[in-house]
């Protein structure tokens, strides 16, 4: 089915134009500047009308992370209605549902403005849902509405300023958002946490307040070894040799990065678990048998929270280390439990912490390798696209003819099983992270790793465009 029909609808939804002429580096500099101004703005001003005593829901604190929010403020919705947008979308394009060519034009501009409208339809449930469940409190029930309006205010914004972000900045705003909020949460648990948890171990004078001193900051170390890795496995790549078919003697390389799609299965697979949570939150209240098996919440502190259930167990709802040290962090992993209920009513099973994990790592795995097979075709990198890519500009792999089926051949050894191995990698790579207990939410720092390497790559790139013109040319093909 086609996206035609939607064109009357479509034209009310308005967008951002591209720049007249193509900016300099220095002008997307400036423009991202105040992008991420406004946005850190937004982010630090709290929501008129809401209860700040009440921001203590520690599962929502992890989705602040993956989702560029902070709760109780103006981007209280943050990036998940953009994500899970696109999400929809990509799903029943790939399912057949809806046709989109994503080569074309004005399919993808059709595209481009279904997923804005569809972000700002679930901008408006969610609104609803965090304002509605308990997880953000009003100062009284008259101020409702009005902590609704700004939450569906600030998530319009960041959706325009997320458009804004690619067309006259230096890369996406969600990319932007997410390293912003992880980095703030780095800094802030650091001096916030870890120092006061260190000094608090140190003054209590016992024979181990030294070693539970440096114990303290693990989570720290841990954010350092996991930014580290990320690095490092983002300079893997494998380099096919090529030659300019209209030139002789001129070649080259393509690379092939190890993490060929980057860290974005990992980001739409935990958005993906995040968001069923915070969807079923309406239901929280139900004694349905049924709605207890897929998510079970328990009133904490006044806010609905997930605390069993198998969306309970897909997601990593594991203690902290930042309350009462490494030391009580990991018996707690070793000795805890959490709840299962049965479709079928009666006490719960009591899942081993480990094997919580294990079900964590296995889906997130899963989701991470059929998000990255999904997104290498639906963002035109399969190995046909590419090789009619490569075709179109006039490269060549030495000793074969000129012939992008030749060319697929070639890169049909080597696309789909590093798409997979790298999705798997970050999988894997973002569960440590967590278990370790890393600062700035394990998920968040890898997350950071990966678009601060994607970020330095395309600044390098801006830098070359600008100092050797001609190569505009040939990269824009």
């Amino acid at each position: 089915m086609g996206i035609e029909f939607l064109d009357p609808l479509l034209k009310f939804v308005p967008g951002v134009k591209k720049p007249a002429a193509p900016l300099s580096f220095r002008d997307k500099l400036k423009w991202t500047a105040v992008i991420m101004s406004i946005y850190f703005l937004m982010f630090a001003t709290p929501a008129f009308g809401v209860r700040i005593s009440s921001l203590k829901n520690p599962t929502l604190q992890i989705i602040n992370t993956i989702f560029a929010a902070r709760l109780g403020s103006l981007v209280t919705v943050g990036i998940g209605p953009i994500v899970l947008a696109s999400i929809v979308l990509q799903l029943l394009n790939g399912a057949g549902v809806v046709k989109i060519d994503m080569q074309n034009p004005e399919d993808k501009g059709r595209f481009q403005a279904i997923q804005k409208l569809a972000a700002i339809i679930i901008a408006v449930v969610e609104a609803v849902i965090f304002a509605s469940t308990g997880s953000i409190q009003a100062i009284s029930a008259s101020y409702y509405w009005i902590i609704v309006v700004q939450f569906v205010i600030g998530a319009i914004v960041v959706v325009y300023l997320d458009e804004t972000m690619v067309k006259y900045g230096i890369t996406s705003g969600i990319n932007l958002f997410i390293a912003g909020g992880v980095a703030y949460s780095i800094v802030g648990g650091t001096f916030n946490i870890l120092l006061p948890l260190a000094a608090a171990q140190l003054a209590a004078g016992t024979a181990t307040a030294i070693p539970q001193a440096v114990l303290a900051f693990l989570p720290l170390v841990f954010t350092i070894i996991v930014f580290l890795i990320s690095l490092y496995v983002l300079e893997m790549k494998i380099e096919l040799p090529l030659v300019f078919s209209q030139f002789r003697g001129v070649g080259g390389r393509l690379p092939i990065p190890f993490l060929y799609v980057s860290v974005l299965p990992v980001i739409l697979a935990t958005s993906l678990l995040y968001s069923l949570g915070v969807w079923l939150m309406p239901l929280a209240h139900s004694s349905s048998s049924i709605v207890h098996f897929f998510a079970y919440y328990t009133n904490q502190s006044g806010a609905q929270t997930i605390s069993g259930g198998l969306i309970y167990l897909m997601q990593p709802n594991f203690p902290t280390p930042y309350t009462s040290g490494y030391g009580t962090y990991v018996y707690q992993l070793t000795t805890g439990w959490s709840p299962l209920y049965l479709p079928t009513g009666g006490p719960p099973l009591q899942v081993p912490e480990w094997l919580h994990f294990v079900i964590y790592l296995l889906v997130l795995v899963i989701l991470c390798v059929v998000f990255g097979k999904f997104w290498v075709e639906m963002t035109g990198q399969s190995p046909k696209n590419m090789a009619e890519q490569l075709q179109d500009v006039g490269w060549q792999i030495p000793g074969f003819r000129r012939d992008p089926r030749v060319i697929e051949s070639v890169l049909n050894n080597y696309l789909p099983t590093v798409t997979v191995l790298g999705s798997m990698f970050v999988g894997i790579l973002a569960a440590f992270a967590t278990i370790s207990g890393a600062i700035g939410g394990g998920m968040g720092v890898l997350l950071t790793a990966g678009i601060m390497y994607a970020i330095y790559q395309q600044l390098e790139q801006e830098n070359l465009i600008e100092s050797y013109p001609a190569l505009n040319n040939l990269l824009s093909k």
